[in-house]
């Protein structure tokens, strides 16, 4: 009774086959991990990659944004600029607190450590490394509101609104690097290194400005983007240890895309008036209207 073996010394086609499909898998693996990937914990330690902003999109996108104003809207930006020097003023304050209120380098330290803390406070462990947040720029404009308009109160709210036009152009950007972890076959097999400059190119949207009812429990004054606001962000990318791919579109489409579906998730925000209301009666607030929102 004969027997057939896979593996013999005499080479044969099926031997060849299976030599020749395990060489490239092998070669595939090796590849990929020892070209693109890396097995060290601090991948940019040797690296002289420093993203910096694309300083010619945000000068582009700022005399855009200055010819719409001029050509389009002037009466408009000029009926609502109080609230305009009104709203930068307070953006200006939130940065300087950020900022622990120190100038300079010092400031920015400041401001690039909270946003550090707060990347990993939410980054997925399970496959993003530790995110080394290298710089913040935390601008130096605001949103800019036009076309002020009274509109009919909405179903939710049977209370008048008032609609913006909101335009942002400005330095806004952060720079970083971590890893994308691959834990197959095994825990940590391997690291994609990940470097990126992300900064604000472009916010366009209307905003709606809802004053609280009189019978509220907990007053609040709501402020809603639409849904089809425009958000343009520039991406530079560095992804691979030795070899490196940059700037790759689909990196690009996949980080707008996870911004424009978290601001569009949360696009509304309150305001509890001071003496009126606290942040948990607000909050509280919100469940009731989300929980009779599902009942009916």
């Amino acid at each position: 009774m004969g027997t057939n073996y896979v593996f013999s010394l005499q080479p044969t086609f099926t031997q060849g086959l299976i030599l020749g499909q395990l060489s490239i898998l092998a070669l595939l693996v090796f590849v990929l991990k020892y070209l693109f990937m890396d097995s060290t914990k601090y991948p940019f330690e040797t690296t002289t990659y420093h993203p910096r902003i694309n300083s010619d999109s945000i000068m582009r996108s700022q005399k855009l944004y200055q010819a719409t104003n001029e050509n389009g809207h002037k009466n408009e930006d000029e009926s609502a600029e109080w609230l305009n020097l009104l709203l930068h003023q307070i953006v200006g304050t939130y940065r300087s607190k950020l900022q622990d209120d120190l100038p300079g380098a010092e400031g920015d330290e400041v401001a690039r450590k909270r946003v550090e803390d707060y990347a990993n406070k939410i980054r997925p462990a399970s496959f993003l490394d530790h995110i080394v947040v290298h710089s913040v720029d935390l601008g130096s404009s605001a949103p800019r509101l036009s076309n002020g308009r009274r509109v009919p109160p909405s179903q939710s709210s049977n209370s008048p609104e008032i609609e913006f036009d909101v335009n942002y152009v400005d330095t806004v950007s952060v720079s970083l690097s971590t890893s994308y972890l691959f834990n197959y076959p095994m825990a940590l097999f391997a690291r994609l290194p990940v470097a990126l400059t992300i900064s604000l190119s472009l916010f366009r949207s209307s905003v709606t400005i809802t004053p609280p009812l009189h019978t509220s429990p907990a007053p609040t004054l709501t402020f809603s983007i639409s849904p089809t606001f425009t958000l343009d962000l520039t991406t530079m990318s560095l992804m691979g240890s030795r070899a490196k791919l940059a700037n790759v579109p689909k990196l690009h489409d996949l980080i707008q895309h996870q911004v424009h579906r978290v601001l569009a998730a949360k696009g509304v925000w309150k305001v509890v008036l001071p003496g009126l209301a606290t942040v948990e009666e607000a909050k509280q607030e919100v469940k009731n209207e989300m929980a009779d929102a599902a009942l009916s």
